[in-house]
Parts: structure tokens; sequence; C-alpha cells
């Protein structure tokens, strides 16, 4: 019990140095630098759509190719109630969230299928909605987008459209969604579901409705990535159907997950800020064409000599 007690006293103070660095360490180191600031910024949203892609993983036992749907949803929806109806960013930022949410409800009946099947029946749902994003003009704008989204607004004084007010604000939505998602995974749901990954029809058996709680992951699931998408669109002011629902927003997304270890919380969002970081600052300077490949060499080496991910390996270099 000394031991454990001793394990998570400490496992709480290294959170709150993480905590401090992500805060105040990097706006003050970086933050003059509006590239790399920028750099971080598209890492956390990486990092936000990977967690609620482990989250669906973990929780709901589903592999998701089209968390793109969810993403481009959200923005989406933030983009037009800003601009169209006049709501405020943060709280269209909450409804592309909301969007994204009721955009999985019409997933739910593919809940039925399993493995390759329900993640390609997701695929098929973001080529639906990138279609409707570009057919239906009068609300979209077509392929030719929506431009002059309000950027995210000024409180207390404190400009938040800027790269550093941008990185604060990804950097809270995800330590909210980590907190969620850890309280999930403690809950009593949350030990149903890992019980389910082990045993389906042992749990239903039991009166566990394996159903239910799957929707219910994959809609949290999806509220995560809409932020995400909503918060993007907001910070780059332009949106457009094509870049929305690009498969670089599941492609990416999946790689840092599985690179950092997306069987843990804090993994997706580390594996999205060094795979992300590496590849901009590092690879493309070397290989202006063709750097993504090195990446995918990353990935592979990291499947083969740590399958649990960059976390993991580091713990057993700790301890070793």
């Amino acid at each position: 019990m000394t031991r454990l007690a001793a394990g998570a006293t400490a496992g709480r103070l290294w959170s709150a140095i993480a905590m401090i660095a992500a805060y105040v360490a990097v706006p003050m180191l970086l933050g003059s630098d509006n590239y790399v600031m920028s750099l971080i910024v598209a890492a956390m949203v990486i990092g936000c759509v990977a967690l609620s892609w482990a989250l669906l993983g973990n929780m709901g036992g589903m592999v998701s190719f089209g968390h793109s749907a969810f993403f481009g949803v959200g923005a989406y929806v933030s983009a037009i109630v800003t601009v169209k109806l006049g709501v405020p960013v943060l709280a269209g930022i909450a409804l592309g969230g909301v969007g994204a949410l009721l955009a999985s409800v019409a997933m739910l009946p593919v809940l039925r299928l399993r493995g390759p099947y329900f993640a390609l029946a997701i695929l098929a749902y973001a080529h639906i909605f990138r279609i409707l994003a570009t057919e239906w003009s009068s609300l979209t704008g077509g392929s030719g987008g929506i431009a002059n989204i309000p950027v995210l607004p000024t409180i207390f004084g404190y400009d938040l459209s800027g790269k550093t007010g941008a990185y604060l604000v990804i950097l809270t939505i995800v330590l909210l969604f980590a907190l969620a998602y850890r309280a999930i995974r403690a809950s009593y749901y949350g030990i149903a579901l890992r019980a389910m990954h082990d045993s389906e029809d042992a749990t239903r058996v039991v009166g566990v409705n394996s159903t239910l709680l799957k929707g219910l992951m994959l809609m949290v699931s999806a509220f995560m990535a809409g932020v995400a998408g909503a918060f993007n669109a907001h910070y780059i002011n332009f949106l457009e159907p094509d870049y929305a629902f690009n498969s670089v927003w599941v492609t990416v997304p999946i790689v840092a997950a599985i690179f950092g270890g997306y069987r843990t919380i804090t993994g997706p969002v580390v594996g999205a800020l060094v795979v992300y970081l590496l590849d901009q600052l590092v690879f493309k300077s070397l290989i202006p064409t063709g750097h993504q490949l090195v990446l995918g060499g990353l990935l592979v080496a990291m499947i083969i000599f740590s399958p649990t991910g960059l976390l993991a390996l580091l713990r057993r270099k700790n301890h070793a």
C-alpha cells in the first residue's frame, strides 16, 4: 500500500509539473515564435482527434476510419452558426461538438457491424457528409467554402486569436477531454465496457446493454472530434469541404494514437506532438518530398519494438 501511495503521489506531482510546463513554460519560451506555435497548435488539434479515436477504440471496442466526418461536421456547424446567426465563437465551438454528436446518431445503425465492416461503414458516412457539404451550397458555400469565419475572441483583455491564445484554448480543450476520458474509464460504465472486450456475450448475460454503451461512446467520441474541428475552423478562418473532410483528419490521428500508445489517456496527445513536430521540423527539412515515408517507418518500428506505444517504451527504460 505504501508503494502504491508513493506511486500515486509521484504521478500527481509529475502531472502538476507537466501542467505548469504546458500552460506557462511553453508560452514563455516559444510564444514569440509564431511558426513553431502554429505547429504546436496543429499538433494539439490532431492530438484531440487522436484522443477521441482512442476513446472509441478502448471504451467502445470499435475502430473508426471516419473521424473526419465528425471533424468536418463540427467545423461546418460552428462556422455556419457564427457567420450566419451571429452566435459567439466559444458557444459555436460547443455547438460544433453537438452537431457532430447528432451526426453520430445517424450512424447508430452500423453498430450492428463489427471489425472492418464497421470501420468501412463509418468511412462511407464521411464521404456522404463531404458530398452534402459540397452540394448544399446555399448553406455551406459549396466547393467555394466559407470565408471570414470569426476568429477566437478576446476574454478579460487577452486576445485568444493569436498563436499563443489559440494554443491555450486547444490545450484547455484537450485537458478537459482527457479528464472526461479518465472519468469514463473509472466509472461503472467504463468497467462494463472493458469487460465487453473480453466477452461481449458474457456481459449481455449479466444485464449489460452493450449496444447502448457502444452508442454512447460513439457519441462522446464524435463530440470530441467535432469540437476539434470547430476550433480549427475559427483558428484558420476558412473552410471548404475537401479540407474539412480530408482523410488526413483520421489517418494522422490514428498514427499519433498508435505511436504514443492508444491504450493510455496521454499517449495519443504525446504521440501527436512527437509525430507532427518531428515530421514538420526535422523530416520535412531533410526530405522535402516524401518525408511522410519516414513517419511510416517509425510507426512500423514502434509497432515491432513497443506495440503499446512510446509512453510504455519510456516507462520500461526508466524501470530498467
